[in-house]
């Protein structure tokens, strides 16, 4: 038996090899949103426009209205705007080589992530943190959505809570051709329905800006105070990982090419890591809306959008068209964004268990798993704890995207330890990888401390900040340390074809995966161990056995 196959063309499938039980139902099902795997040229129908479009769609939450008005409430308007600020520019830089790894190869950000320091089943550690990220939000949507619900129509909170739950369960089952559609034509309404009242309190009441811009909060003099400031921008920093969410749509980017590069380039800032323009921006008019709020209504419910926007459609329309816009607007906000959270959450949590178990039960069953979560926390009042929740939350994603675009920033580009073609596949990378994996439960452990006092008072605020710098420094210094050996099981993959085309994009050419007997694209194979044959990564995933995985080199 040979242990280094190459193969250049597709061989037929043997009658002894009998696939894995549900391998056929497991392709089937992933090749709408291909789930667990590179997706394909043949797939990627989309025009640039239209991804970053789909993309952006996604960010069209409540959640940073309620963000920005906490920690403006708490902290003053400067303290505020400074921590939005602070937090944004930390997530461009480091949302920018996720963005462009994952549109450029068309993989999402597990699979990125495994092959950026952390391994095959090391990322599983971050890919849990990822499910915990869409389903905390899904349930601040859904508790956003619930408090409309009950303004509007009387419900009582927790039917609000099991009905915005429920209705993005048809749409999340038919993956990216639904999403794409639903955003699209949803984001104008959105947009109008969010800018019209701002603008229009701006240009008839000026007063309202300096009210705003003078505002000192409940527990600030008005003055700029680096705690505030920091405490505030590690809230804001909770939403690092919505680029896992903007991947999910990215990763269906056409090839780059000479002819398309003005519009991809445009395409992949404007809905990789130029969502949190729209993100601070809406934080901002939170701390607006808020402050406008607070004389007519009291410091309680300034934080709730359906409040904030039903006393600005107030003062610019009808009463009786007051509250159905309002709602509409939140209604409108909910959907977006939590087919969105349904969607990729479900992803994580099936990436997680198939590598864990080696089984694929079907992606719909971890849809329903992240909604039960979600509305777990809904029914148990989240809402009203949500800084704490963030606070604690945005320790952990910190360290995981710090880690993982320092090791493209750094590890790939400069210091050209870490492979520069990302690798995901069972077989050629090894389980674990210090480097990722080190760095990430030294930055998320000791900022966790820190944030629960753990290291004094004095330290509090800046567990952000710690779980940052913790993360950009020792990701590269495991590199070194461990001389980048643990990135690569295997250099070669057995299939003489290369990866990618002429162009740098990930090559087209198909093979057929002679367990699942299932047509792919040259990124997603390999050859099998024991034929002379090729194997799909989902199938090597669900290798029980591990037949099929290539065996590492010597």
């Amino acid at each position: 038996m040979s242990t280094e196959p190459r193969l250049a063309v597709v061989a037929e499938p043997e009658s002894a090899q009998q696939a894995a039980p549900g391998t056929d139902q497991a392709a089937k099902e992933t090749l709408e949103d291909y789930t667990l795997r590179f997706a394909p040229r043949s797939y990627r129908r989309w025009t640039p426009m239209v991804v970053a479009t789909t993309a952006l769609g996604g960010i069209a939450y409540m959640a940073d209205f309620s963000i920005g008005a906490g920690i403006g409430l708490a902290h003053g308007t400067g303290n505020a705007l400074l921590a939005i600020a602070v937090a944004a520019v930390v997530i461009f830089v480091t949302g920018f080589p996720l963005a462009y790894y994952g549109a450029r190869y068309n993989i999402d950000l597990d699979l990125i992530t495994r092959g950026s320091g952390f391994g095959y089943f090391g990322s599983v550690l971050t890919s849990v943190i990822f499910a915990s990220f869409t389903f905390i939000f899904f349930a601040l949507e859904g508790s956003i959505m619930a408090q409309g619900l009950k303004l509007g129509l009387g419900l009582p909170l927790w039917l609000g809570y099991l009905v915005s739950t429920l209705m993005v369960i048809p749409l999340v089952i038919y993956g990216m051709t639904a999403l794409s559609k639903l955003q699209v034509w949803t984001t104008p309404i959105w947009l109008l329905l969010m800018v019209g009242p701002l603008v229009y309190l701006v240009a008839t009441d000026p007063g309202t800006v300096d009210r705003f811009l003078a505002y000192a909060g409940t527990d600030g003099d008005g003055g700029i105070n680096t705690a505030s400031v920091l405490l505030g921008a590690g809230v804001c920093l909770s939403l690092i990982a919505q680029i896992g969410e903007q991947i999910d749509y990215l990763r269906f980017m056409p090839p780059k090419t000479e002819a398309n590069k003005r519009s991809w380039w445009t395409a992949v800032v404007m809905a990789g890591p130029g969502w949190v323009v729209l993100g601070a921006l809406k934080q901002a008019i939170g701390v607006f809306l808020a402050v406008y709020i607070i004389a007519e209504v009291g410091p309680a419910a300034a934080p709730e959008p359906i409040q904030q926007f039903k006393h600005a459609f107030d003062a610019m329309m009808p009463s009786w068209l007051v509250l159905p816009l309002a709602v509409a607007l939140v209604v409108i906000s909910q959907i977006k964004i939590n087919v969105t959270n349904a969607y990729s959450g479900s992803l994580a949590w099936t990436n997680s268990f198939t590598r864990v178990t080696k089984r694929y039960p079907g992606r719909m069953v971890f849809v329903l798993v992240n909604l039960g979560f979600a509305l777990v926390l809904m029914e148990a009042d989240m809402f009203s704890f949500l800084n704490s929740i963030l606070g604690f939350y945005s320790n952990c994603a910190i360290a995981w995207v710090v880690t993982v675009a320092t090791d493209i920033g750094i590890n790939k580009y400069v210091l050209k330890l870490s492979p520069h073609a990302p690798e995901f596949r069972r077989g050629m990378l090894y389980a674990v990888n210090p480097v990722g994996v080190v760095a990430f439960v030294a930055a998320s452990g000791l900022s966790i401390a820190m944030y629960f006092h753990g290291l004094g008072d004095t330290l509090q605020p800046y567990s952000p900040v710690a779980a940052a710098v913790i993360a950009f420094v020792l990701t590269p210094l495991m590199a070194v340390v461990t001389k980048g050996k643990y990135y690569l099981r295997r250099t070669d993959d057995g299939i003489t074809e290369p990866l990618f085309d002429e162009d740098g994009n990930p090559s087209a050419v198909t093979y057929e995966c002679h367990v699942c007997r299932q047509q792919f694209e040259r990124p997603d194979v390999a050859a099998c161990r024991t034929h002379d044959a090729v194997v799909c990564s989902l199938c090597l995933s669900t290798d029980k056995v591990g037949d099929h995985v290539l065996p590492a080199a010597v």
